[in-house]
């Protein structure tokens, strides 16, 4: 049985997720949305882009097959479908990401 934080998870906790919720605020990420938060979203596409999936289709089985692990991984949504992951990257603002990218994360200092 595994013991210790998934290898994702603990990438994920080098981001300064205060920083990550202000830009989220001030972009107004969240107005509207019931399950799939920005977190949730910036988790998927970060998830894509270091297993190098393709498609939003290859993103949402190769998710939906750890979906007992979606909790650990990270996420606060159950389950995660093509359709909403296209329509949060389609809907919320991509200046919240980019404002995010902007803020040093630090890591030079934590290694």
């Amino acid at each position: 049985m595994h013991q210790g934080k998934l290898v994702f998870a603990q990438l994920m906790l080098y981001l300064p997720l205060s920083t990550f919720r202000r830009c989220v605020a001030d972009h107004r990420g969240e107005h509207k949305v019931k399950d799939f938060s920005c977190l949730d979203q910036f988790f998927a596409m970060a998830f894509a882009q270091m297993t190098y999936r393709e498609s939003l289709r290859d993103i949402e089985v190769n998710l939906r097959a750890q979906v007992r692990r979606l909790y650990h991984m990270g996420f606060r949504c159950q389950t995660i479908s093509r359709n909403t992951l296209a329509n949060a990257n389609a809907t919320r603002p991509w200046q919240i990401y980019a404002d995010f990218a902007q803020h040093p994360i630090g890591l030079a200092r934590s290694l």
